[in-house]
């Protein structure tokens, strides 16, 4: 045989190999990153933050929805949820059984919107996430956001979708700002700003941590949510890239973000201050495009501790 013929046919078992185990296997593999950041003011409790993003769920990804049912059993003090949890016109009902534990355990969970949850999934050529962060301009939503909007208040999920809270965490003091989606134009500063200015006075504000929660991590909105005190803020829409190449990494973010923050923890800053910032490569995946390569679908387990 012809080395040429033998090089070819190694290249042919490769890409099938790949094109199976990426479509296959590896968006199956379910998986946990753990990070603990330095964030709380001397002699707090820690706390744990479990944060989950993109599940782009369909109906019929029972083992999604088991494995995401299983994450209660984690008993962190804080779940954000940063958007794009549906990936089905009629994946509501799922989302909600995916997610009830965490309501049946009494821990407090915080929410923002992703495009998805206002847009059901269309077929689209991968090629274009290399040019551009994609686009629905010219779409109507087509998702009925106000009622999963109100299926999570029922539950006791905090809505930061342009808003803010402050919640007691271990007798940690926290709040809570968070931007809906800039991916699609719906994030609004002076609605936040609103939200903020009717928080109670706190007589120690130093004392209190500020969390950040947006979908898409658009260099604008984290640089909003920095101004406004975050110290860490949590972020999804990348899907860490979905398909990553070993020894590179990530080829797009889908946003203005630079491709080597689509996964994991980094730093956001300006000239003035910092805040770690954890972007999640997600559960999911769009139907139309369900791949995964070198990026284990993730949810995160955040310990956030004394400066030490």
């Amino acid at each position: 045989m012809r080395p040429v013929n033998v090089l070819g046919r190694g290249l042919l078992v490769g890409a099938l190999g790949a094109a199976a185990w990426s479509t296959l296997i590896e968006p199956r593999l379910f998986t946990v990153r753990r990070h603990t950041l330095p964030v709380l003011a001397s002699g707090r409790t820690p706390l744990r933050v479990l944060h989950v993003s993109d599940l782009h769920l369909a109906p019929w990804q029972h083992a999604k929805i088991a494995w995401v049912r299983g994450l209660a059993e984690l008993r962190p003090d804080l779940v954000t949820l940063t958007g794009d949890q549906l990936g089905h016109r009629f994946a509501r009902g799922s989302l909600l059984h995916a997610l009830q534990p965490f309501a049946d355990a009494g821990i407090a969970t915080a929410f923002v919107h992703g495009s998805n949850d206002y847009f059901s999934p269309v077929v689209k050529n991968p090629l274009n996430y290399l040019r551009a962060p994609s686009s629905h301009s010219a779409r109507q939503p087509d998702i009925d956001n106000a009622a999963l909007t109100a299926a999570f208040e029922a539950r006791g999920f905090i809505n930061l979708n342009n808003s803010a809270a402050r919640i007691t965490l271990r007798g940690n003091s926290v709040e809570l700002l968070g931007l809906n989606d800039p991916h699609i134009g719906y994030d609004g500063t002076d609605a936040l700003d609103a939200s903020l200015s009717a928080l109670p006075t706190l007589q120690d504000e130093s004392a209190q941590l500020k969390i950040g929660v947006v979908h898409a991590p658009y260099q604008r909105s984290l640089g909003q949510l920095l101004d406004r005190g975050s110290e860490v803020i949590f972020a999804g829409h990348t899907h860490g890239g979905q398909v990553r190449v070993p020894g590179i990494g990530a080829l797009t973010s889908n946003s203005d973000l630079p491709v080597q923050q689509a996964r994991g923890v980094s730093v956001w800053y300006n000239s003035e201050q910092a805040a770690f910032l954890n972007v999640s490569a997600g559960l999911g995946a769009s139907i139309y495009a369900p791949i995964r390569f070198a990026c284990r679908p993730e949810a995160s387990l955040i310990t956030l501790e004394a400066a030490r």
